[in-house]
């Protein structure tokens, strides 16, 4: 920041993740998680976010709502869905 900057205009937020700044931490911690490893079921992102399943499934909802996380059905395993970050 230059010194003819006035504090706090710098963004809190990387571009394109203005979503989920006001989202709950569980969704946050998801979505860096599918950031990182790209897609994962909802039973691979409660094993690596270390948060409960209905915890996890929460955190998708909200981020399906903000429109920065996708689904569709995997394809090794009808019953399940794969879900994919949609912000870079």
């Amino acid at each position: 920041m230059s010194a003819s900057e006035p504090a706090g205009t710098e963004s809190a937020s990387p571009e394109g993740w203005e979503p989920v700044t006001d989202l709950p931490p569980s969704a946050k911690l998801v979505a860096k998680v599918l950031e990182y490893n790209g897609t994962l079921t909802q039973s691979q992102l409660a094993e690596e976010t270390l948060l409960p399943s209905r915890t996890v499934r929460y955190a998708l909802t909200r981020l399906e709502e903000a429109d920065v996380v996708e689904s569709r059905f995997s394809f090794t395993d009808a019953r399940k869905r794969v879900y994919t970050l949609t912000i870079e």
